[in-house]
């Protein structure tokens, strides 16, 4: 079970409903028009338009599952005071002193140059459920480190 913001799980149904009703169609009637051409093993275009299909009809799958498997988050019911999903935390690495500021969210949702992490991260898994004021130590690949909360806040 994934949880998803509601922001997410619409921009992931709206991929799925462009996929099934735009670029299927057009892959569909591709394959075909390439298919008619002749003999398919010495078609490139044959060859494409079907790599082309299985890559689509890959994704499509894929999110079909993401949206089964998924469930909207409803912000109102998360604790406040605590590192949640959704949650806006910022932080200080204790060894460099550097702050950072990173919202935990979904892995279908990490975006690092949006300052998404995944609660499934290392940073993200070792900050979840603590409190302003505690240290925690996060292994990450480069290393140990040790991270003090600063502030937890809800966009």
């Amino acid at each position: 079970m994934e949880y998803l913001s509601k922001q997410r799980y619409d921009e992931i149904a709206a991929e799925l409903n462009h996929l099934i009703n735009v670029v299927y169609p057009q892959v569909r009637d591709n394959l075909a028009e390439t298919s008619a051409q002749g003999d398919r093993s010495e078609n490139a275009g044959y060859r494409e338009a079907r790599r082309r299909q299985a890559k689509t009809i890959s994704r499509i799958r894929f999110l079909q599952k993401v949206l089964e498997y998924s469930r909207v988050i409803d912000p109102d019911a998360l604790p406040k005071d605590r590192v949640c999903l959704l949650s806006r935390v910022e932080f200080t690495n204790l060894s460099t002193d550097a702050r950072m500021k990173f919202e935990i969210v979904s892995p279908h949702e990490m975006n690092l140059e949006a300052g998404k992490i995944s609660l499934k991260s290392p940073i993200g898994a070792a900050l979840m459920g603590r409190k302003v004021g505690e240290t925690v130590e996060a292994d990450t690949p480069s290393g140990k480190l040790l991270l003090r909360i600063e502030s937890i806040t809800f966009d």
